[in-house]
């Protein structure tokens, strides 16, 4: 056994182990072939299209909100009036106002991060400035609560982080933000590009139309989770924090970082950046199962039980079965210390 599999032991001990979703192919909607996309990141769904943004786009064509027709065709774009350092989710509030988190920082060296908030009918977006309480983060997940509150999900791996502003923007003075939760992320067996690693960090974030339900996203599934009626922030973070989240995979997508709900909130949307040397993607649509089961949580007594001989696969995912506790034998303190250091190189390496 490797150091990596006594790792993952380990967390499989930790952490709640995700049950099996009903599984379903997902249907191509429509492609997006654009030079100026290449790297989308965030993702809403608006009226009969769409509207996306660039991962921190190294082109300032990409530096924008585009606005795609339900063919994935570009039809408007929207500048951003100085240039964003890092944009990495979208957000749509209620009263169809759309927000851009730009949120990410590889290096973790900003001092602040920012909001652009787009109400309907602007003409340009406006810029809102925030920092953390305890140090730079890296995150690219973005929410809106039934209150307008935007949520903030870092990409710190296996717990991220959950923040609000402590008092109401200002798009003249700097924001200060607090912890206001944590999101302990499931154990899967998704294959994906990034591996063991793609299933530990938080990539996208998405709210029902209905805001009754929230989903967080890796590089390799997603998690849905019921919010109470309302959906105002407290609610939101409880809900991160102590819902039951459900798992639909999102099995072997190039690198996805975006999630969106349908408008009827039947279906999750994903798109991924572009593959290296590919000139298109796939918009992609996961329909939601009726009454999906909940995942289970793991103890430290009880390991999760192999679900081996009756999952459904998918095309794409893995069927590893369950990971393997009697692991947690000779050599772990040095197994998890090999497994939180690839994490923490992973995590500056991978958008």
């Amino acid at each position: 056994m490797t150091m990596l599999s006594a790792g993952a032991a380990l967390i499989a001990v930790m952490l709640p182990m995700a049950g099996v979703p009903a599984l379903a192919e997902p249907e191509a909607l429509c492609r997006v072939k654009d030079d100026r996309l290449v790297e989308i990141s965030g993702l809403v769904a608006d009226g009969d299209g769409y509207v996306v943004v660039n991962d921190g786009a190294d082109e300032e064509s990409g530096r924008k909100i585009f606005y795609l027709s339900r063919n994935c065709k570009v039809t408007r774009t929207v500048s951003f009036p100085s240039k964003p350092q890092d944009t990495e989710d979208m957000a749509r509030g209620a009263d169809g106002t759309l927000w851009i988190g730009d949120i990410g920082d590889n290096d973790r060296e900003r001092e602040t991060v920012g909001l652009w908030r787009l109400a309907p009918g602007a003409k340009s977006p406006t810029l809102f400035r925030l920092s953390y309480p305890d140090g730079a983060h890296d995150a690219e997940a973005l929410l809106v609560a039934g209150d307008g509150t935007p949520i903030v999900v870092t990409k710190d791996p296996l717990t991220a982080g959950v923040y609000v502003p402590e008092k109401a923007l200002d798009e003249d003075a700097t924001v200060p933000l607090r912890r206001a939760g944590d999101f302990r992320i499931p154990v899967t067996t998704t294959d994906n590009p990034y591996g063991f690693k793609g299933r530990f960090v938080i990539t996208g974030a998405a709210t029902s139309p209905d805001g009754k339900r929230i989903a967080l996203r890796t590089y390799a599934d997603a998690f849905e989770i019921d919010v109470e009626a309302g959906g105002a922030a407290d609610a939101v973070v409880k809900a991160i924090g102590d819902g039951s989240p459900r798992r639909i995979a999102l099995p072997n997508e190039p690198q996805g970082e975006s999630i969106a709900y349908t408008p009827d909130g039947t279906a999750l949307l994903s798109i991924s950046e572009m593959a290296d040397g590919a000139d298109s993607v796939d918009m992609l649509r996961y329909p939601l199962p009726d009454a999906p089961a909940p995942l289970a949580t793991s103890s430290p007594t009880t390991a999760p039980e192999s679900k081996k001989a009756n999952r459904p696969v998918a095309a794409g995912q893995s069927d590893e079965g369950g990971i393997p506790v009697g692991a947690l034998a000779a050599g772990i303190g040095l197994a998890v210390a090999a497994l939180l250091l690839g994490l923490l190189i992973a995590r500056r390496r991978t958008r």
